[in-house]
């Protein structure tokens, strides 16, 4: 037991059950975050307090603790999060990879922490409009999450008019979208591009990669997690792949697995595959 958990207020339960199960922490300065996250739960079973859903939680409800898990995780995403590094990934990466996998024509990418999908079908969405670049090429995307709800959520491709418009220019939108009365569904090509399942980032990797895009995820985590998060990652990378991680997030004094890649600004290398 953590000592969070040790503590025993209901606010250290739902802490200690989401890094229990997910290996996130969240921070006693953001607990917060706990309480805007429960209160739906509160009024759906109309519970008097967060007292009386931790009780239910440490009686092994295991079908509410397992909602409760999901609803914790912070699934803050949108399309083309971040379009400087789409940017530099469309104009410069994607080019230099397809150089160096001519032999093959065959690319694997790897959403990790997907959410609801955004960043896989924005990565779709690049490839496809790139067109003649990829002609013959075998182009395989995975996306996967920890929580099986918003896993579920990627592969239908139905977003809200608030999810739609966070990142995608109205010509992108109408090219890529159908309205279906108040929500907009994805284009059937971008969902069979994209393959979805649920994974957990404690686990070894669900195959090789040339593309790791791990955004927004590693920050939190503790850094015994956070090092094997790493290493499971660094596996994963075939040579000359790179790692992407958020803007926020480096690989600096965090691990010896990957660093800087020296020709890309943002983007990260596996350390033995640049070593002299």
């Amino acid at each position: 037991m953590t000592m969070i958990a040790a503590r025993s207020t209901p606010l250290a339960i739902f802490a200690d059950l989401l890094e229990r199960r997910t290996g996130q922490r969240i921070s006693a300065g953001r607990s917060w975050r706990i309480e805007a996250a429960l209160r739906p739960f509160l009024r759906e079973l109309g519970m008097a307090d967060l007292g009386v859903l931790a009780d239910r939680i440490t009686a092994r409800d295991e079908a509410l603790s397992t909602r409760v898990t999901e609803a914790l995780l912070n699934n803050e995403t949108s399309f083309f999060r971040d379009m400087t590094m789409f940017d530099t990934f469309g104009r410069q990466v994607l080019p230099a990879l397809a150089e160096a996998n001519r032999a093959t024509r065959k690319l694997r990418f790897w959403s990790a922490g997907c959410s609801t999908g955004q960043e896989a079908y924005s990565l779709a969405m690049m490839v496809r409009d790139q067109g003649a670049l990829w002609d013959g090429w075998t182009i395989d995307i995975l996306a996967t999450d920890v929580s099986t709800s918003v896993v579920d959520r990627a592969r239908a491709g139905r977003y809200t008019q608030f999810e739609i418009q966070r990142g995608l220019p109205v010509r992108t939108m109408l090219r890529w979208f159908e309205q279906q009365d108040e929500d907009w569904v994805i284009d059937p090509r971008l969902r069979r591009d994209v393959r979805f399942a649920t994974h957990s980032l404690l686990q070894p990797a669900p195959g090789r990669f040339d593309v790791i895009f791990c955004r927004n995820v590693l920050m939190y985590f503790q850094v015994e997690a956070r090092t094997r998060l790493f290493s499971h990652l660094a596996d994963a990378l075939d040579p000359g792949g790179v790692l992407i991680m958020g803007a926020g997030e480096t690989v600096t004094g965090q691990t010896v697995r990957f660093t800087p890649h020296p020709e890309w600004r943002g983007f990260h290398a596996a350390t033995a595959a640049i070593r002299p």
